[in-house]
């Protein structure tokens, strides 16, 4: 699979204050790509740079195989986490007027905007100024001010920030449909639920350095740790769990259940297959559970960042 975005050795200082160091991405074409990190990383540096708001110091950023230029901004739409429409314009108006500083003419913007207000059900907004409306239904019109243009990069920052569920579900889901018809999106938030549901790739900076990066399936390979969780009905679940204890290590496990089942997370050694546990936990009573606990994206994040903490 070939890029749409690749960022190279991207370093970026402020006085003595270094915001990427030496930073590399690629984002294959037609993915939907997780750029993650705490507050204060570096994501938002990086994204300035690909916009082209800020310059980078040192490095090089593409876009579709070539050094991006200027007038590459007709091919980025960004909605950033701090929200810049003009709350005393009419939302029409500003529309309108985004949409040619991206190159659209006044015809096709017209025929963008009105696809997309009907398709959100926002047409009666046309006239309203935006300080007349809330927080989500400003985000709808930036939303649709930073796709109508059918950019090849799509870049979003905190795109949930604002939406209750309902609205969320139906932004990720026009997400999900950009994808699916060509764009490329690179996707920075906190929600970790997201990038579960929508990201294929990730990245993950900390304190100015990538510090993960990769296939989202692969880097959940790489952190599992040969962990299982089980759920077994025995006739004494504290001398079982003993018993168990004595084989292998025992982690406790919050899982829920609905009988007084014996609940466990069991840990096995490398070179162990998982058949050998089910076998030897057969043994012991009749087992309702049994599945490898496959670390979430959430749990990566908190593992990576803190082990980078003590480097």
């Amino acid at each position: 699979m070939s890029n749409l975005l690749v960022a190279e050795n991207i370093f970026k200082n402020y006085g003595d204050f270094t915001a990427l160091n030496n930073v590399s991405i690629s984002v294959p074409k037609g993915s939907i790509f997780g750029l993650l990190g705490p507050n204060g990383a570096g994501k938002t540096t990086l994204i300035r740079i690909i916009n082209q708001i800020a310059l980078p110091d040192n490095g090089t950023i593409y876009l579709d195989g070539k050094p991006l230029e200027l007038d590459d901004v007709r091919y980025i739409g960004y909605l950033p986490e701090e929200r810049g429409l003009y709350k005393s314009m009419k939302v029409g108006e500003q529309a309108l007027y985004l949409a040619q500083l991206k190159g659209m003419s006044k015809q096709d913007a017209k025929i963008q905007l009105k696809y997309w207000f009907d398709k959100f059900d926002i047409g009666d907004w046309w006239n309203k100024k935006v300080q007349e409306l809330s927080k989500g239904m400003a985000q709808k019109v930036q939303f649709i001010i930073t796709v109508m243009h059918k950019p090849k990069l799509l870049i979003f920052d905190e795109p949930f920030s604002g939406f209750d569920p309902i609205n969320a579900n139906l932004i990720k889901d026009e997400i999900l449909q950009l994808r699916d018809e060509g764009s490329t999106v690179v996707f920075s938030t906190h929600r970790m639920e997201s990038v579960e549901e929508l990201c294929e790739h990730i990245a993950l900076i900390d304190k100015s350095n990538k510090i993960l990066d990769g296939k989202l399936s692969d880097i959940k390979r790489e952190f599992k740790s040969n962990t299982y969780e089980i759920a077994i009905h025995t006739s004494d679940n504290n001398s079982v769990e003993k018993e168990i204890a004595k084989k292998f290590v025992v982690l406790p496990s919050n899982m829920k259940v609905l009988d007084n089942e014996l609940v466990l997370k069991v840990k096995i050694k490398n070179g162990e297959a998982s058949n050998d546990l089910l076998h030897y936990l057969s043994s012991k009573g009749t087992i309702s559970h049994f599945a490898e606990v496959i670390p979430n994206a959430n749990e990566i994040f908190i593992q990576a960042v803190n082990k980078n903490a003590k480097k």
